[in-house]
């Protein structure tokens, strides 16, 4: 295998994943609309909150290992954002919130950041 071909799966491989994240944000952000227009009962707001709070607790232990390959500066900045999201999910949750909003516009954002 020539490094060019090698390359060409890293990029391939890292474009897929992007994808997959987009996929999984795009599932989040369907659940916490369904929250914002009063189309859920108890048990789905907890599911839907829970869900946004698992994939973002994801992001941020793969953002936090050294071999991530983005930025340090960019690592830190979405870290600290998903580390609000998972706040403001478990705020909604405890039903200390009711703004749901705010993570779908914060979740939509990142999810177009990766095209």
């Amino acid at each position: 295998m020539t490094f060019e071909a090698y390359e060409a799966i890293v990029d391939e491989s890292g474009y897929e994943a992007r994808g997959r994240e987009r996929q999984a944000l795009s599932l989040g952000i369907d659940r916490l609309e369904r929250i914002q227009k009063g189309r859920f009962n108890l048990e789905d707001l907890v599911e839907s909150l829970l869900y946004v709070r698992r994939l973002w607790t994801i992001f941020i232990e793969d953002l936090g290992n050294p071999e991530n390959g983005l930025p340090e500066k960019l690592r830190a900045d979405i870290i600290s954002i998903g580390l609000w999201v998972i706040k403001e999910a478990d705020r909604l949750r405890e039903e200390k919130s009711n703004d749901v909003m705010q993570l779908i516009e914060i979740n939509r954002l990142i999810r177009d950041a990766l095209r």
